[in-house]
């Protein structure tokens, strides 16, 4: 097998992390090339491509769509897809569930889990998914699914898209080095990265088994939320997104192509690594974000500003203002709020809300239960907010300045109602009272004391 990572590409270096393997910007329209002169100048699809090599397209959105939403690159490649192809039959899909799932008719509360233990047995990437909720339905393009990774071994001489939706991942524990035919992407916690939907993968451990969260976003891609009146700055940045350079793999070996399509998981033998592509141009690519780098905004004098502010990438629907997915995180901030009950307040929302927590202590939830790798479900309209440890100490606390450190949590927001799956149900590490502790949230009241 020859692998070929070159550091070259048309847009020049500007700092050390550029040059280790990526280009900066978030939606660009990138070029670059594992071998000189491997990308055509001025034509997509020249008559013999340089190297003997094939043109493909890879289209993200119909061939129509407006040009802030159309999204293809152009791959120039060993052998086109067609040649990565064969026979495909039914493939386990173990615990992956695909919406519409509805498993079981859980009691309606919210939901929390301790984190699922990563097993001492042989899992690979595909073989790891642990559906914990589906939402809306993969068909339609619309709504979502949220899992859990448990992976102990690379994939070896195996190669997985996925055609129902793009992938967003989220490591909680162990790093992850994803191939694909774009180039390479290294992950750890604290850091995230999409796949979108068609581009092939094979995902390998760094440092020992890994476990974290996958979203699978079946509807429009993610993109950067409007800032709105925040302005240009804050938030998420655009060049802080990082988007490999080329690299390929020329190999003739026996090999195993999975695809999961319409819910399905299919598989097939073939005799090469997919992952041929020399050199690409366009804006439909994998990349990858550092949540450390996020800049949060929030109130400065008093009340509790709406978790909207804290949206890193947003997956629009067809209704302005009401996202398909939202994804929110919660990270190291200032408080400094007067006269202000500095935790999320008590709510219910339209929206149904995924949570899991990466690393540190979660504000609203500081009386335990809710631990690095577990993971909680407040679904639509049913209430949610701080437990008594959290509301006590809030309530009485000195309100000067206070930074909340060496945190992370994240949430997966939706407009569709989520499903547990039965898996998700039946783990002993759902917590099954968890839905009781508003209850031990005191009485407060007393007419005589305004």
């Amino acid at each position: 097998m020859t692998v070929q990572n070159p550091l070259s590409t048309t847009a020049p270096p500007v700092s050390s992390a550029i040059q280790a393997g990526y280009m900066s910007g978030f939606g660009n329209g990138f070029e670059t090339e594992a071998l000189p002169g491997a990308l055509p100048l001025g034509r997509n699809s020249p008559q013999r491509c340089a190297y003997g090599l094939y043109a493909e397209q890879l289209s993200g959105s119909p061939f129509t769509a407006p040009r802030t939403t159309n999204e293809r690159s152009w791959l120039y490649r060993i052998r086109p897809t067609a040649a990565h192809w064969g026979q495909f039959r039914k493939a386990d899909a173990g615990l992956w569930r695909t919406a519409p799932a509805r498993e079981v008719d859980m009691p309606l509360a919210p939901l929390r889990w301790d984190p699922i233990e990563i097993p001492a047995r042989p899992l690979s990437f595909v073989e790891g998914i642990h559906s914990i909720t589906t939402a809306g339905d993969a068909g339609s393009q619309a709504g979502m699914g949220a899992h859990v990774y448990l992976v102990t071994r690379s994939m070896q001489d195996e190669y997985f898209y996925n055609a129902d939706g793009e992938m967003l991942f989220v490591p909680q524990q162990g790093d992850l080095r994803l191939w694909t035919e774009f180039g390479i992407i290294d992950i750890e916690p604290g850091e995230i990265a999409v796949i979108p939907r068609g581009v092939k993968i094979r995902v390998e451990l760094s440092n020992g088994p890994a476990r974290g969260y996958i979203c699978e976003n079946y509807g429009g891609a993610f993109t950067l939320p409007e800032r709105g009146p925040i302005g240009a700055n804050c938030m998420a940045n655009p060049r802080d997104f990082l988007t490999p350079v080329a690299a390929y793999e020329d190999c003739e070996a026996p090999s195993k192509l999975f695809v999961k399509w319409g819910g399905v998981l299919w598989q097939t033998e073939i005799d090469r690594s997919p992952l041929d592509v020399v050199a690409w141009h366009g804006n439909y690519a994998p990349y990858k974000y550092d949540l450390r780098k996020y800049s949060p905004v929030g109130p400065v004098l008093y009340d509790h500003a709406d978790p909207s502010i804290f949206t890193v990438l947003t997956s629009p629907s067809e209704t302005p203002g009401t996202a398909n997915i939202d994804f929110v995180i919660f990270s190291d901030r200032w408080l400094v709020a007067e006269n202000t009950f500095r935790p999320p307040w008590y709510h219910m929302n339209v929206m149904s809300e995924f949570m899991g927590l990466v690393y540190g202590v979660y504000d609203a939830k500081t009386g335990g239960g809710f631990v690095p790798g577990g993971m909680s479900l407040h679904n639509t309209m049913l209430p949610h907010g701080p437990d008594m440890d959290a509301f006590e100490k809030a309530s009485h606390a000195e309100l000067k300045p206070h930074k909340l450190e060496g945190t992370l949590a994240f949430m997966f927001e939706t407009r569709f109602p989520q499903q547990v799956t039965a898996f998700a149900a039946e783990t002993p590490a759902l917590q099954r009272d968890y839905a009781l502790y508003g209850r031990k949230l005191a009485r407060h009241f007393d007419p005589t004391k305004p």
